[in-house]
């Protein structure tokens, strides 16, 4: 289990937590009331700044039941938060629904943070790449819907 250094810029909201043992993000709550009217997006605070150390970045990902329920998903997902930033973590919500606004109240968890370890690459230019299996196919290339059955070859 790793640590992770966190203050609270707003004292009567929750830090995250895990709902259960075993899940792998920590809800995240909002600060602010709003209402997200359909196709809104909006940048939601949620009262905490972290610190992460080196080789560690945390991920915010949608919380499924709203996404189910209301619609409401996260625009850039998953966010990213890197090892270096000491700011307030906010979440960018969209409320895809077509007819309904989504009402947030101060309090209500918004997402979920997942803290993973992260590797740092070396990027090395060459002039060919080596063969694969998959080699340069790339959007619908395995396969898709039955239904479909239109080639993507061409096409991304």
């Amino acid at each position: 289990m790793t640590e992770v250094l966190i203050r609270r810029l707003a004292d009567d909201v929750p830090i995250p937590s895990y709902a259960h043992p075993a899940d792998a993000g920590a809800d995240l709550v909002s600060t602010v009331d709003v209402t997200l009217q359909p196709g809104e997006r909006l940048l939601v605070p949620t009262g905490i700044a972290i610190a992460l150390a080196e080789g560690f970045a945390a991920f915010i990902h949608p919380r499924s039941g709203l996404a189910l329920r209301h619609g409401l998903s996260v625009v850039n997902t998953p966010g990213t938060i890197d090892a270096g930033y000491r700011g307030e973590i906010k979440v960018l919500l969209v409320n895809h629904d077509l007819h309904e606004p989504v009402h947030i109240a101060r309090g209500d968890r918004i997402a979920q943070l997942v803290v993973q370890r992260v590797e740092h690459a070396r990027f090395v230019e060459v002039d060919a790449l080596p063969d694969s299996v998959r080699g340069s196919g790339g959007y619908g290339s395995s396969g898709g819907h039955a239904s479909i059955g239109a080639s993507t070859e061409g096409r991304q």
